[in-house]
């Protein structure tokens, strides 16, 4: 606590040094403050609220309403992207609570939860019904009109605002802001091609990067809800859709999503859709600060467009189907299917396994019988294969892995490149086409050996080696 003054003979002194100490206080206050602490635009009020989910979790929200505003007033349900939740949870939605509410709108901003939650497991489902329990206080509140409530979900959201849809026909009309029509680890798998060509990469990486590693990583449940197919979900969907993208957006691919929104909704019977795309924005529609940081302010036009649909659409002047002219994408993203038996995870880090026994049985061997005293002299080849054998295997899953957990929001951190690969990948690459090379050479000329058994048991492990260095782009250019 800063003291309003000093006890100094020097009354004069003691005033400056009063103002002083005071305006000093009031910059930590502000520098100090928590980030919650921000102002209220003036034409907005609000008020916090809480609710219970099915499991018995208490969520706070906050109600973002227009000051002033008299009569019943459309609702709109704000519902998050991905991201892990918790208390004040909720002011990441601020940016969009402050401009719809300005547009007109009751607004509420809840937190996500935490439970239940994380990236090896998410629940549409679960977050839909957590979503309906939050609308429910939204529609009861004083100031809205139920019957003109609806739901904006936002990319992750874009999964959960339909099934909330489908479920209730409380929920009046629906906006999906980058939301996608695809299953998540197909985006996933789009969004990671574009962070690595972005960040210059190139080579059989940004294939078995993307997809082929996603792929197994989300059959080995370290992908929350990775084969999610939301098409079903959109043919239930009958309320009318306000569908968002950013021009600019790489994380989902915005051309093919309008498309399959529209083809999803035309085919159900649904044409009450609007389709529309934000000028120079990216995925989350935000403005951009000069160093790039994401401002709380959205982009020009997004809010009006939002608040002009609701208002047509709860006056029951529903907009005729729309869709504008789709953006160009660089690239189309990749069909990510479930797994076939021998992509499976369990098969693939099984794989890993036999390596480590095949390979690592060479030179453990080697090492009893020298202790034994009973060596047997070994060959170049049968050293280079089991070396390789064994370091590729597990070197490849741990880079992987750290790119995977080291990823920004534009950039994948591969490391330094030679010729627009990863000098890691490459290595692994010249290593798995010595074991290639070695596992030939050792065929070649096994007869000859004095060793036979535990030749043969590299050959094995090289017979297998070579096919699973072919799936994983370890022999490809």
């Amino acid at each position: 606590m800063c003291a309003p003054g000093w006890p100094f003979d020097d009354r004069a002194m003691n005033l400056i040094r009063k103002a002083f100490v005071a305006t000093a206080c009031a910059v930590l206050t502000v520098a100090l403050g928590p980030a919650t602490a921000r102002a209220e635009p003036a034409g907005v009020r609000t008020t916090d609220v809480s609710f219970r989910t099915a499991d018995g979790i208490t969520l706070g929200g906050t109600v973002f309403a227009p000051r002033g505003a008299s009569g019943k007033l459309p609702g709109l349900l704000l519902v998050h992207g991905s991201g892990t939740g918790g208390p004040g949870y909720r002011e990441h939605l601020r940016g969009e609570a402050e401009a719809f509410a300005e547009q007109g709108m009751v607004v509420l901003a809840p937190d996500k939860r935490e439970k239940d939650y994380t990236r090896f497991h998410r629940d549409f489902g679960q977050l839909a019904d957590d979503a309906l329990r939050a609308f429910a206080v939204l529609r009861a509140r004083p100031e809205v009109d139920p019957a003109k409530a609806g739901m904006w979900g936002l990319s992750e959201g874009g999964w959960v605002v339909p099934i909330a849809a489908e479920r209730s026909a409380d929920v009046k009309f629906v906006v999906l802001a980058a939301g996608s029509a695809m299953s998540p680890v197909r985006q996933q798998a789009w969004n990671v091609t574009n962070k690595m060509a972005v960040s210059g990469i190139n080579g059989s990486i940004t294939r078995s990067f993307p997809v082929t590693w996603h792929r197994m990583i989300s059959d080995a449940g370290m992908f929350g809800g990775a084969f999610h197919d939301p098409i079903p979900v959109l043919h239930g969907v009958r309320q009318p859709v306000l569908g968002l993208w950013g021009e600019r957006d790489t994380a989902i691919p915005p051309a093919e999503t309008a498309e399959l929104v529209a083809a999803t909704l035309g085919a159900s019977g649904n044409h009450h859709y609007v389709l529309r795309f934000v000028p120079n924005a990216e995925h989350a529609m935000h403005q951009r600060g000069p160093d790039g940081e994401r401002l709380p302010t959205l982009m020009p036009g997004y809010a009006d467009t939002v608040g002009t649909w609701v208002r047509a659409v709860t006056a029951g002047q529903v907009p005729a189907e729309h869709v504008d002219p789709l953006p160009a994408q660089d690239r189309t993203s990749v069909e990510v299917s479930r797994p076939a038996w021998w992509e499976s995870a369990p098969v693939q880090f099984g794989a890993i396994g036999v390596f480590l026994v095949m390979f690592g049985a060479y030179p453990l061997v080697a090492m009893v019988r020298r202790f034994r005293g009973r060596g047997v002299p070994g060959t170049w080849s049968a050293r280079v294969l089991a070396g390789a054998g064994l370091v590729v295997p597990l070197g490849m899953t741990g880079y992987l892995s750290v790119l995977m957990f080291t990823m920004t929001e534009y950039r994948v951190q591969a490391g330094p490149l030679l010729g627009n690969r990863p000098i890691i990948w490459l290595v692994l690459q010249a290593l798995a086409v010595a074991a290639t090379v070695a596992t030939l050479l050792l065929a070649r000329g096994w007869r000859s050996t004095t060793d036979r058994v535990r030749h043969r048991l590299l050959l094995a492990g090289g017979a297998l080696f070579i096919p699973w260095a072919l799936y994983w782009g370890l022999l490809l250019p």
